[in-house]
């Protein structure tokens, strides 16, 4: 096992060194190989995970200023990006939600209105955590929901069979952790890959019409909606077919939402916040219906770029801190205790990503790959979409989809130039892609987290998944080919 670990670890040197004796890609230009080693060293540790990703997210402050690529200020400067921000808003938002019992107050009133069978409480946990889960880190929108979870499928192994209870419990993890995960597709801040692609396109190939929240909900929503629902259907009639006649009485979620009385006083100001905070999301640009258009609030400022989504986070991340709580005497409405949770692994991770794109365009190595993609130009887009689907759905299950979504991104920009083509047709689906991955325990923090209950077979979530991922990946390459 040590010896494995150490064969990990010496995997990306010796591929760097590799690259740069035997690699000479441009001659004229040392940079372009330099610039692929240090991918290749990067990939190697971010895809083995060696070492913790968010320590490999720092190599790029180191190999690319002594490789001559980027120099220390203009490389630490990409750690600093606008729509870290963005992130980092969201997550005290969703902290907010999660300090004052939020979560549990309308998972328990969808279930105390839909809970009186098998099928009902699997549909209502779904569209409680896909709700959640598009406005608040999937992780910790599974890890909010998972005790309610456990406690429903408590209940519930005292009113049936043993073997009934088993695949009950089964639908209601993989319902859980799937919707967590489809939910995050359907808005900017659902998670941390739709932000990436936005930061880096908006960098890389346009400054002056960046992907907004209203833009991204316009396609990711109805995306992730249809495969929510696929979802369901797969769920449904592989777990609870028989199990359909089973009634339960639904005063367990009535009494469990009745105990937690009023909404207090710290409920309603964040719910209010929050509710601002997604109008303001949804209204900042131009919505155009083609018949109607909508002007955003941004144009009320000199320069509409001014101002973005992330402004909005932060600032009601900001009010937060300022409200004074009532149950709490002395203190706000979040203190700086509440946050310490912040996943800085995934901040330095986003700065990584960022680094490299600005390495793989300073260096020469973005036109340099575009120029040894011609042999696609034959293929049919939507059979190259599907390819490109495929290929990040494969890297995310064994993965990081945010590592494996930085190191896609450059390439499709190399090929999207390659092929002349529009780069949103290649990199919106393959940034979709990347929340898939449902049939390894390890490809996302919440198969991770469901499949640690021991209630979930592995060839049951391998099974299920599997179809899943087909799905999604089809339905995806779709959405691309027709845009």
């Amino acid at each position: 096992m040590k010896l494995f670990w150490w064969l990990k670890l010496f995997s990306g040197p010796v591929v760097f060194t590799l690259i740069l004796i035997f690699g000479n890609l441009q001659s004229e230009k040392p940079e372009v190989t330099y610039m692929a080693a240090i991918t290749a060293w990067i990939a190697c540790w971010w895809l083995t995970e060696v070492i913790d990703v968010a320590i490999t997210s720092l190599l790029p402050l180191v190999l690319m200023p002594i490789m001559g690529v980027l120099s220390a200020k203009t490389t630490a400067q990409q750690y600093n990006d606008q729509i870290i921000f963005l992130f980092i808003g969201g997550f005290i938002l969703s902290f907010a939600i999660e300090k004052w019992g939020l979560h549990k107050r309308i998972s328990l009133k969808i279930l105390s209105f839909i809970g009186s069978s098998p099928t009902k409480i699997l549909m209502g946990i779904m569209a409680a955590t896909f709700i959640f889960s598009m406005w608040m880190s999937n992780t910790a929108t599974v890890m909010m929901l998972l005790s309610a979870v456990l406690a429903i499928n408590y209940h519930i192994e005292e009113s049936v069979t043993k073997t009934q209870s088993s695949r009950i419990a089964i639908a209601l993890l993989l319902g859980l952790a799937y919707a967590g995960s489809i939910g995050g597709m359907a808005t900017l801040v659902g998670t941390p890959t739709n932000m990436i692609f936005s930061s880096y396109y908006q960098s890389n190939v346009s400054a002056t019409e960046p992907i907004t929240f209203a833009a991204w909900f316009s396609f990711g929503f109805p995306v992730a909606l249809i495969l929510l629902v696929t979802t369901f259907l797969i769920l449904r009639f592989s777990y609870l077919r028989k199990e359909s006649d089973i009634r339960f009485d639904i005063n367990f979620f009535k009494n469990g939402y009745k105990a937690l009385g009023k909404f207090s006083f710290e409920e309603k100001w964040v719910i209010s916040i929050f509710t601002f905070t997604a109008v303001l999301w949804f209204t900042r640009s131009n919505l155009d219906f083609g018949i109607l258009k909508i002007h955003g609030w941004s144009n009320l400022f000199s320069d509409t770029e001014f101002v973005q989504d992330s402004t909005v986070a932060i600032c009601a991340a900001v009010i937060l801190f300022i409200i004074p709580s009532k149950a709490n005497k002395g203190e706000q409405l979040l203190m700086w205790s509440d946050v310490k949770r912040l996943p800085y692994d995934i901040i330095l991770l986003f700065g990584s990503g960022f680094a490299l794109a600005k390495g793989f365009d300073a260096s020469g190595l973005s036109d340099w790959m575009a120029g040894q993609l011609h042999f696609l130009h034959n293929v049919h887009p939507y059979f190259l979409i599907l390819g490109i689907c495929l290929m990040v759905c494969v890297i995310s299950e064994f993965a990081s989809n945010v590592a494996s979504i930085q190191l896609v991104l450059p390439i499709l920009l190399a090929l999207s130039k390659s092929m002349q083509i529009d780069p949103l047709i290649l990199m919106f689906p393959a940034t979709l892609a990347a929340s898939l991955g449902y049939m390894l325990p390890v490809a996302t923090a919440a198969n991770t987290i469901v499949f640690g209950t021991k209630q979930i077979p592995l060839r049951h979530m391998l099974k299920t998944g599997f179809w899943i991922d087909l799905i999604g990946i089809l339905l995806i390459s779709l959405l691309g080919f027709l845009m």
